[in-house]
C-alpha cells in the first residue's frame, strides 16, 4: 500500500525553495476549520495550554490559539516563514541562538507567548523546551519523508505530557496516482507509529478532493482527523 512513496524524499533544501519561491499552496489563510470544530476535544476543559506545532510553517492558526491565552511553541526549517508569521500578524519578536542546537534561532513574539525555533525537526527535543499539553499535526506528518515516519512519531510521543491531546490531519488518496508531497498515511499506519502507547479516535473524516488536488492526478481524497491520546498507566 505505502510502496509507491515509500522512498520518496523531500531534502529540507527543497522546502526552503518552495518558501522562496512561494510556492505554499499547502499555506492556509485561516484558522484551518478542523481546529476550531474539535478545539473543545483538544483543550478538555484545560486553560494555559502549552500547544507544539511541528513544521509550523507560519500558520495562522498557532495567534489563533496564542489569542486565547495558550502558549505556542513552533518548528519550521525555513527563516522566510517565521519572519513573515510575525510580520503578516504585525507582531515584534526576538532573535536568539538555541546553544543547544549548532545553528537554530529561535524567534520570540513580543506580544503573545509565541516561541517558533527555526531549526531541523529531529534536532528539536523536550530537552530544548520541555513537553506539550497539545500538539497542531496539520501538516506536518503528511509532509515528512515517508521512511522518517517511525523516528518522526518517536519524537511526537516524547514532545506529550500525560495528558496531552494531539490533534492529527491525515489524507487518503491512491498512491499510484500521485508521488506527494502530501503523502498517504494510511489509517493501519497509525496504529503501528502510536497504538502501543496511545489511544487513536477517528473524530472526522470527509471527502475533501479539491481543483488543486485534481490538477496532482487525484480522482478521490479522503481528509481524517485523529485525536491521539497517551494511554493511562
Amino acid at each position: 500500500m505505502l510502496a509507491p512513496q515509500a522512498d520518496r524524499v523531500m531534502a529540507l533544501g527543497e522546502w526552503e525553495e518552495r518558501w522562496q519561491e512561494d510556492r505554499i499552496g499547502f499555506h492556509q489563510h485561516h484558522v484551518h476549520k478542523m481546529l476550531e470544530s474539535h478545539i473543545d476535544k483538544v483543550l478538555a476543559g484545560r486553560t494555559g495550554v502549552r500547544f507544539f506545532f511541528p513544521l509550523c510553517g507560519k500558520a495562522v492558526d498557532m495567534k489563533w490559539l496564542a489569542d486565547m491565552g495558550h502558549s505556542v511553541v513552533g518548528v519550521e526549517i525555513c527563516e522566510k516563514a517565521i519572519k513573515q508569521f510575525f510580520e503578516e500578524n504585525n507582531m515584534t519578536y526576538s532573535e536568539e541562538p538555541v546553544p543547544a542546537i549548532p545553528g537554530a534561532k529561535v524567534y520570540k513574539g513580543s506580544e503573545r507567548n509565541i516561541s517558533l525555533y527555526q531549526c531541523d525537526l529531529y534536532s528539536f527535543s523536550s530537552s530544548i523546551a520541555g513537553q506539550f499539553g497539545a500538539i497542531w499535526d496539520r501538516g506536518s506528518l503528511v509532509a515528512i519523508n515517508p521512511r522518517d515516519r517511525e523516528k518522526y512519531a518517536a519524537l511526537i510521543i516524547s514532545l506529550m505530557t500525560k495528558d496531552c491531546r494531539y490533534l492529527l490531519d491525515t489524507m487518503l488518496y491512491n498512491p499510484e496516482l500521485y508521488q506527494g508531497p502530501p503523502f498517504f498515511v494510511p489509517d493501519e499506519q497509525l496504529s503501528s507509529l502510536f497504538g502501543n502507547s496511545c489511544d487513536i479516535k477517528l473524530l472526522h473524516s470527509v471527502g475533501a478532493l479539491t481543483d488543486r488536488q485534481r490538477g496532482w492526478g487525484l480522482d478521490d481524497l479522503t481528509e481524517n482527523i485523529h485525536l491521539i491520546i497517551p494511554k493511562s498507566i
